[in-house]
């Protein structure tokens, strides 16, 4: 993670089809129809939140702890992956950073050997005493650093056995440590797409029968880990953010299909059900988009796609989306929600606008959901549900349309509710506020997001 590094990666096989219809909580509707509401289980807005996460460089002296403690109270971001350190002074900073935001770290190295994994460990279990560890992770994209493990060091075109013992050694002193093993082991990084020779990386346990050097049962992993860079293509295009978190799709993405599904570099089979892969626990430790270089965005363009990221993944799966990265900087490069100086830049300012407005109270989030449906949406309409602890609920609907406009209609089964609808765009403060309202009429332009608050119907508080 000290320089972003595409994969050594061969042509792609073809782009798997993708259903780019309706997000997963609704069915999407001709054009000009209305559907019956039907009630829609929303999830925790707090979970949401959780899944919002972001990359750093404290470990290799780049980010300054208290400057990005002050980002991640402006940003809203919840969890945060750093590389390549695991000192004391190191850990006593993200635990300073912690104790001040409530952070959560996972820490990862790029071509780790035997004496790193016993220290990754104990820096992790200083971690967890403070409350502060989130997971722990498994070898930086292989393909790119090579691992080391009783004695044999990978070759990125020939053996991957080191990082396959290696993943399977972290995987089992984790779960054999009494303070650690309830914390989610997440899988080495590109590893099952780019794996030379078939060692098994492309499952979190190899199952029977798969045919692959490493034996059946060896567990690997909690959480299909990718790296998959939303940046592949010159342009934002129609339901991008939607397709790069999709498990079958296969095109600009080092995704699911290519990782755990059919690897990408030698074609061998993982998980090669469509289901299966949609189900598998999946957290994505890079992603993003930059905003000076090769294929850069404008500010405004990064700042409504990273959003339309967020709800994507976390929509289709994703518990952790970890953004490359918090802050610019002229040698990582300019991929940040803040600039080289911890100035919040569009997408910074969006997040935050977002994360405020999702805030959630105190108190356990209620069980139930929503009666409601969406007419007139395009195959570029998405909508997530969540819930807040008050049991009001927050319905997120949003737009992958890369140019011009779309125009729908939320409609509302049962007593009329307030509807406060709120544009991360433009602030914190509703645009709209309906009384007693039964639909609510939303447009969206360019990768537009609104955000309403439904009031909880008195009977069901």
């Amino acid at each position: 993670m000290t320089k972003r590094r595409f994969s050594r990666r061969s042509v792609l096989r073809g782009a798997a089809a993708v259903a780019a219809g309706a997000a997963a909580s609704t069915v999407a509707s001709p054009a000009g129809a209305s559907t019956r509401p039907s009630v829609v289980e929303a999830a925790p807005v707090t979970d949401f939140l959780d899944s919002i996460c972001v990359c750093a460089h404290m470990g290799q002296g780049v980010d300054d702890p208290a400057r990005v403690a002050d980002a991640l109270t402006y940003t809203g971001i919840r969890n945060i992956r750093d590389s390549d350190n695991v000192s004391a002074a190191f850990v006593d900073g993200l635990i300073s950073v912690h104790q001040r935001t409530g952070a959560r770290f996972v820490i990862v190295r790029s071509g780790p050997d035997e004496a790193w994994l016993a220290d990754q460990l104990e820096a992790s279990r200083r971690l967890a005493r403070a409350g502060a560890l989130l997971a722990l992770e498994g070898p930086n994209e292989p393909n790119n650093w090579a691992v080391t493990f009783g004695g044999d060091t990978s070759v990125w075109d020939k053996d991957f056995t080191p990082v396959a013992r290696w993943q399977q050694e972290l995987y089992r002193r984790t779960k054999a440590d009494a303070l650690l093993r309830r914390f989610p082991v997440f899988h080495s990084s590109e590893a099952g797409g780019s794996e030379p020779n078939n060692v098994g990386l492309q499952f979190l346990t190899i199952p029977d029968g798969a045919g692959t050097l490493m034996p059946a049962g060896t567990r690997y992993a909690d959480f299909a880990n990718v790296h998959n860079y939303i940046c592949r293509k010159p342009a934002i295009i129609d339901n991008m953010a939607w397709e790069n978190a999709s498990p079958d799709f296969e095109d600009w993405i080092d995704g699911i299909y290519g990782e755990y599904g059919m690897t990408w570099r030698e074609g061998f089979p993982g998980y090669t059900s469509a289901a299966d892969r949609a189900a598998l626990p999946k957290v994505s430790t890079e992603t993003g988009w930059a905003t000076q270089g090769t294929n850069s965005l404008t500010e405004e363009d990064q700042g409504r796609l990273l959003l339309a990221l967020y709800l994507s993944q976390f929509a289709r799966g994703y518990q952790h989306t970890f953004v490359y990265m918090l802050r610019d900087d002229p040698v990582q490069g300019y991929w940040g929600f803040v600039d080289h100086d911890y100035r919040p830049k569009r997408s910074g300012v969006y997040l935050h606008n977002l994360t405020s407005v999702l805030a959630n109270g105190a108190g356990a989030a209620p069980g139930g959901g929503l009666a409601y449906s969406i007419s007139d949406r395009a195959p570029t309409t998405h909508d997530l549900l969540l819930r807040r602890s008050d049991g009001d609920h927050f319905l997120v609907v949003w737009s992958e349309r890369a140019i011009g406009s779309e125009s729908v209609t939320v409609h509302l089964a049962g007593p009329p509710r307030q509807v406060e609808v709120y544009d991360p765009t433009s602030g914190t403060t509703p645009i709209h506020t309906l009384d007693a309202a039964k639909t609510v009429p939303v447009t969206l332009t360019n990768y537009d997001v609104r955000v309403l608050r439904v009031e909880c119907a008195a009977a069901s508080r």
